[in-house]
């Protein structure tokens, strides 16, 4: 199975910020839109990603005024990618390895979707029921 498949299933729609937005904004958006991650993008570009745990580290280590200061000061600046030929064992591995869990989709140097592991542990599932479904119809007509 590749990412491609997943992002066929779930679309392939990503949010993102200005690396000039503030911190408060972007905290704003994943609490709207109840997400853990963003990307950071500018003229299309990928700058980085900020993810709630780039988020919590920052607040911990410097307090509430970080949230006026830009996402710049808080995301992650080097992005591990993957391609949409990728597996989804391969990238459970990657996400595993880097214990991150929000891996931008890029093509050809763009953004083509963004994949969490929530969307990962769907796909597993479903393809589990699915599996369990064909072996009860398999033992059905034996």
């Amino acid at each position: 199975m590749t990412v491609r498949a997943i992002l066929d299933t779930k679309g392939h729609q990503i949010l993102t910020v200005e690396p000039d937005a503030k911190l408060s904004a972007a905290v704003k958006l994943l609490g709207e839109r109840k997400i853990g991650a963003v990307l950071v993008m500018s003229e299309g570009r990928l700058e980085g990603i900020l993810s709630e745990r780039d988020i919590v580290r920052v607040l911990g280590e410097r307090g509430a005024r970080v949230l006026d200061e830009p996402v710049t000061s808080s995301m992650t600046r080097k992005v591990v990618s993957c391609r949409q030929s990728d597996t989804v064992s391969g990238i459970m591995e990657m996400m595993t390895l880097g214990k991150f869990r929000h891996l931008p989709v890029v093509e050809d140097g763009k953004v083509v979707g963004l994949i969490s592991i929530g969307d990962i542990v769907k796909w597993r599932v479903k393809e589990y029921e699915t599996e369990q479904e064909a072996l009860r119809d398999y033992i059905k007509t034996a």
